[in-house]
């Protein structure tokens, strides 16, 4: 087992099995997190016999960074895994601080037809310690505190769902990496079970829905998973999950041209999402080599948000980040592959 991935509860636990008080959990966790050590050997306020019994019975190891691209307010990474497996994770700076996008997944089985990470398929889940390394690598190699979790790298975060859990228990712990619940976020397609399960975790974090379309026929030919839980059953799974946590809900909503960006599209979004407590996040499209869409120009991007403003939508435009750094999810592991 690798430290990084066992939660405080989890160490306090260990610690009794082993007749040991469980503030040795904390001690730890200081160690790991606070003061940054590469090795139980540095843990130097922790009993020798202890310090071998970790060493026993955890790996302290983390992935390697493998490539580094960075441009303006972005750095992607290209990140190697103990297996050799490969994943990446974007950091972008952000007037309201440092926003870190992290996979959990290696590959992806949801198929969406605009993603570069669809065409490599799923391999296996990150553990909860391979997610929370990607933040400890990149804070460190940066030099900088990391404020921001986004759950929307390579992989469908509810796909590994027990894992995402923990590793979320583990970065919010105030002797953990101590993110706050509210900046860190869960991207998910519709896996509409684990929406409903998600809703009664009693967690503050925020929850995301990659919507990208306003009808079942348009959604069905971007998203498989549309043939599985259809709009319908999507919308009434983030009405139960508002109901249950009083949160309001993201709908993602990447911009095509001439896919899905008609202003038609535009009003019936606006009817789809009437009355919901949500906003609808309107995102430039990061164009592919391998695959043929094309981002929608600015002026018409605005000119569809202007549509849902009129029809009294919550709506953003996000930021365009990294057009010069591979920055598609799943491009750089991709280019890297096709480079070797």
């Amino acid at each position: 087992m690798n430290i990084y991935g066992q939660t405080l509860e989890e160490l306090e636990n260990y610690f009794a099995t082993k007749n040991q008080k469980k503030f040795k959990a904390a001690q730890v966790y200081d160690w790991l997190y606070k003061k940054r050590v590469n090795s139980f050997h540095d843990m130097t306020n922790i009993k020798k016999e202890i310090i071998i019994s970790l060493s026993q019975d955890f790996s302290i190891q983390k992935p390697k960074i493998l490539q580094k691209q960075s441009g303006k307010d972005v750095h992607k990474y290209l990140l190697e895994l103990n297996d050799n497996s490969k994943v990446e994770a974007v950091l972008m700076l952000h007037d309201y601080g440092n926003s870190l996008c992290i996979s959990t997944q290696v590959g992806c089985n949801m198929g969406c037809a605009f993603c570069e990470s669809g065409r490599q398929k799923k391999k296996r889940n990150l553990e909860a310690d391979e997610m929370v390394s990607q933040i400890l690598l990149i804070e460190k190699d940066l030099g900088l505190r990391i404020s921001h979790i986004v759950l929307m790298g390579i992989g469908e975060p509810f796909d590994n769902y027990d894992n995402v859990i923990k590793f979320i228990q583990i970065i919010n712990s105030n002797k953990g990496i101590d993110i706050g619940s509210r900046h860190i976020t869960v991207s998910t397609c519709g896996i509409v079970p684990k929406i409903k399960q998600f809703a009664r975790e009693s967690l503050q974090v925020n929850l995301a829905i990659s919507l990208h379309a306003p009808n079942d026929k348009l959604r069905s030919r971007l998203m498989k998973i549309n043939k599985v839980y259809p709009l319908k059953d999507v919308i009434d799974a983030v009405k139960y999950y508002i109901a249950q946590t009083n949160r309001r809900v993201t709908f993602e909503y990447i911009m095509l041209k001439n896919v899905n960006d008609g202003f038609e599209e535009a009003e019936e979004l606006a009817k789809l999402l009437k009355g919901l407590n949500a906003y609808v996040n309107l995102i430039p499209y990061n164009e592919t080599s391998h695959i043929d869409f094309q981002k929608t120009s600015e002026s018409h991007i605005m000119r569809f948000y202007d549509i849902l403003k009129k029809n009294h939508i919550n709506v953003t435009v996000r930021r365009k980040f990294g057009s010069e750094v591979a920055a598609a999810c799943g491009q750089l592991r991709s280019s890297y592959e096709e480079g070797k």
